[in-house]
């Protein structure tokens, strides 16, 4: 499974990240060890009030394990997983907080860990954790059969389309998937020797490339979005320049957002609002779906929750009511045998317990079979709207490559249309 980690302040707000339920369909607070506090927000306040006797103020270290999406991860593995990289990064006995939630189908968990010693106030050193995770994420894939990604098995191999934080914020106030924006850029960039035939190739997919204020080149999507070619490129400025020279008489974002004004057809425009409106449309009748499904989903846990404390409650009044009391129990502690029955009874709670857990992940396991099959449907959705955003794009590219081509005439009738046809672009 894919490890992310990092060492941080800001408790309260992780605390509310982590126990939000309008993102996912299921969170549940799996552990909290090593805190007086029984909820996220006041153990989190407690690592930080004992953090301010330290110098430290990254006192958090937060890890996600997100398993592939077609695997079925049992609880236990989660637990076995977390146990495995405490003691690789030596966070052994430091109070920690495992939460489980459900996203899209797919069960993911997050743990975190105080970094500060309450005893000798000290932070845990972090040393290499990037590169350790790494290891175990690598090991776990192998161990589990699971199907590696190119960047585990060779970080020179890893995605090109991977996109930071930054840009999908980005691509998504633009409703444009930033993998595809990367892809369609980065084929420019291999079918294009030189500046100009990257230049054609660009507007052929309705891009414009311009001179940044701060940036020395730039790209500009038809809504006059600024994306960095570098970064949608993945390689160094100076590579880019290499090949497209320093860009001097390039046309600024200002300019450029100007002919994308004047090219850019209100017809087209309609087009694409209108596959997107379409999208919204059908995208909102699957999410009533899905909340219908997550409503019936959380009440059967609930239900399940409930029945099971009132067994567990049963079951240890009839265990209690196996020890004597009084005279008749200090005779049975004499005799060893009330050491006879306290052991009977752990051993019947742990596996009442065992019992319990196994029931809730038959249903975890249910809910995620029923789950799997709407979010197949989202999937063929969005694939269906991207492939038609895609085409919509490639049109807007013929039309700039035809605007390009024509040449006003200049004299006779055809010149006194001229001006009909111009007002008609502009417009």
């Amino acid at each position: 499974m894919i490890l992310k980690a990092s060492q941080r302040a800001g408790g309260q707000d992780l605390a509310a990240h982590l126990m939000r339920t309008d993102d996912n369909e299921h969170v549940r607070l799996h552990e909290l060890r090593g805190f007086a506090s029984d909820n996220l927000k006041d153990a989190f306040k407690e690592a930080e009030a004992i953090s301010r006797g330290t110098k430290c103020t990254q006192y958090l270290f937060s890890l996600s394990l997100s398993p592939p999406a077609d695997a079925h991860v049992s609880i236990e593995t989660f637990e076995l997983t977390i146990d495995r990289i405490e003691d690789r990064l030596g966070l052994q006995g430091q109070p920690r907080a495992t939460v489980f939630y459900t996203k899209e189908g797919r069960t993911h968990a997050h743990c975190v860990w105080s970094r500060i010693d309450a005893e000798t106030l000290t932070a845990k050193q972090m040393s290499f954790f990037k590169t350790k995770l790494m290891g175990i994420s690598r090991n776990l894939y192998l161990e589990h059969g699971w199907k590696m990604p190119r960047g585990l098995e060779n970080a020179a191999e890893r995605n090109p389309t991977n996109f930071s934080l930054a840009e999908w914020q980005q691509a998504k106030r633009q409703n444009i998937d930033p993998r595809w924006l990367k892809q369609a850029v980065q084929d420019c960039w291999k079918q294009a020797d030189d500046r100009k035939a990257f230049e054609h190739a660009l507007q052929d997919r309705g891009f414009f490339l311009a001179k940044g204020d701060k940036r020395g080149f730039v790209v500009l999507d038809h809504g006059g979005e600024v994306w960095s070619l570098p970064r949608l490129l993945d390689v160094k400025t100076k590579d880019v320049r290499a090949r497209l020279g320093d860009g001097e008489n390039l046309s600024s974002v200002t300019d450029t957002r100007k002919v994308i004004g004047a090219r850019m057809t209100p017809a087209i425009r309609r087009h694409i609002e209108e596959s997107r409106e379409r999208f919204v449309q059908r995208s909102a009748q699957l999410a009533r779906k899905k909340e219908d499904m997550t409503r019936a989903h959380r009440a059967a846990r609930a239900e399940q929750e409930e029945r099971q404390k009132q067994e567990w409650d049963l079951e240890t009044l009839s265990r209690t009511a196996r020890l004597p009391k009084g005279l008749r129990g200090l005779w049975h502690r004499l005799t060893g045998h009330y050491r006879d029955v306290r052991r009977l009874n752990e051993v019947e709670a742990q596996r009442s317990a065992m019992r319990q857990a196994e029931e809730r992940q038959e249903l975890i396991d249910r809910q995620r079979e029923e789950r799997a099959v709407l979010q197949e449907r989202f999937k063929e959705l969005r694939k269906a709207q991207a492939e038609q955003l895609l085409d919509l794009r490639k049109d807007i590219g013929r039309f700039l490559k035809f605007t390009r081509g024509v040449e006003p005439p200049s004299q006779g009738r055809e010149a006194s249309r001229a001006p009909s046809l111009h007002l008609k672009l502009e417009r």
